[in-house]
């Protein structure tokens, strides 16, 4: 037996890790959770090293995709797209994106297409090899607390996305939401659809609670669906048209969010 753990301690310490899951639910949780973060941070070396020769450019953002997306079969998540004829388009779309947690990062992954530009919170940049891992995939970074640089930065992009023929994915809530809903959506990425006279294109990712709940300390196997709704035409409206959009927008995302979550009368899992 000496000999056995002598020669082979690793396989010795995955049986034991296979069965402390099996017997604990939260040690599961909490040996997923931290491999997932060690994973990204882990990968994002590699997409640094790979992303180099070319520099900043959201071309890298393939480089990135497939590395993370990776994680996806050891942490037992699978991961369904529906919808996906409503994003085969060649011309630039802004893409909005209910927020729920960091497992959002591995999900969008599935279904990101070239030549996006997403928008993320300033924090994320000094997030170690992972944030810089991001900016050279082309990820434009913005403070939440510097208002008027925030906007300037949208302008800028409505100005270039149909002279460079991107996408621009944001997530409209701000912030994660963890409360099984959809937090009040902010304007910018409306704005922004309506100064590019370019169509809005809703994504809406199902509830995770089947299979992951941070509160219950519980992270199993499952499945988590994306739903690429119709797109949102812009062309014709102006700044004063944008609060109005953006709840119609809001609404359809909610509903569908319901929908394919399995949820009904407004209820959530948790």
């Amino acid at each position: 037996m000496e000999l056995l753990l002598l020669h082979y301690p690793f396989t010795f310490l995955l049986i034991a890790v296979l069965i402390l899951c099996w017997r604990y639910p939260t040690f599961k949780y909490f040996f997923k959770m931290t491999f997932y973060q060690v994973w990204i941070f882990t990968i994002s070396f590699l997409v640094v090293i790979l992303a180099l020769p070319r520099g900043r450019s959201f071309e890298n953002m393939k480089i990135l995709r497939t590395a993370i997306l990776t994680v996806k079969y050891a942490l037992g998540v699978k991961i369904v797209v529906k919808g996906k004829e409503n994003l085969r388009t060649k011309k630039p779309c802004v893409l909005v994106l209910n927020h729920q947690n960091s497992l959002d990062v591995m999900v969008i992954m599935q279904m990101i297409p070239n030549r996006c530009v997403p928008i993320g919170k300033k924090e994320i940049l000094y997030m170690g090899p992972f944030g810089l891992a991001c900016w050279f995939s082309g990820i434009v970074f913005i403070d939440r607390k510097k208002r008027e640089e925030s906007i300037a930065v949208l302008t800028e992009m409505a100005h270039t996305m149909r002279k460079d023929n991107f996408h621009v994915l944001i997530f409209p809530e701000g912030t994660r939401n963890h409360s099984g809903s959809m937090l009040p959506f902010k304007r910018g990425a409306f704005q922004l659809a309506v100064r590019a006279q370019v169509p809005i294109v809703p994504v809406v990712i199902s509830s995770y609670n089947s299979f992951y709940s941070q509160k219950e300390k519980r992270f199993t196997s499952g499945t988590s669906t994306i739903q690429i709704l119709p797109p949102v035409e812009t062309v014709g409206l102006s700044s004063d048209d944008v609060p109005k959009l953006t709840e119609q927008v809001r609404d359809s995302m909610m509903n569908a969010y319901q929908r394919i979550s399995g949820m009904t009368n407004g209820g959530s899992h948790e």
